[in-house]
């Protein structure tokens, strides 16, 4: 295992952290069960990208899905449009 590739992605320091969390766990609480979640975003919400074309099918085994071309396209914009801070000094 190569831990340098394993290590979690640093957040850009130009997204509001706080919103990230809020969003991260109210998608989360979409698989609760009890006092626990996955880790992992819900079937439906999935689903839900794949109709509007902005990933590839994500029935299948493998543990990772493909953007597709606008999804690639909208990821800066939506990261933007709703995560942007106006101050990205620490």
């Amino acid at each position: 295992m190569d831990d340098e590739q394993d290590r979690p992605i640093d957040l850009p320091p130009e997204l509001d952290r706080e919103k990230l969390a809020e969003v991260a766990l109210a998608l989360l609480s979409l698989t609760r069960s009890g006092g626990r979640v996955w880790k992992s975003l819900d079937w439906d919400v999935m689903n839900l990208l794949f109709e509007k074309g902005w990933i590839c099918d994500p029935i299948s085994k493998a543990k990772s899905v493909a953007l597709t071309e606008e999804g690639e396209r909208l990821t800066a914009e939506f990261l933007a449009k709703h995560f942007a801070r106006g101050d990205t000094s620490d």
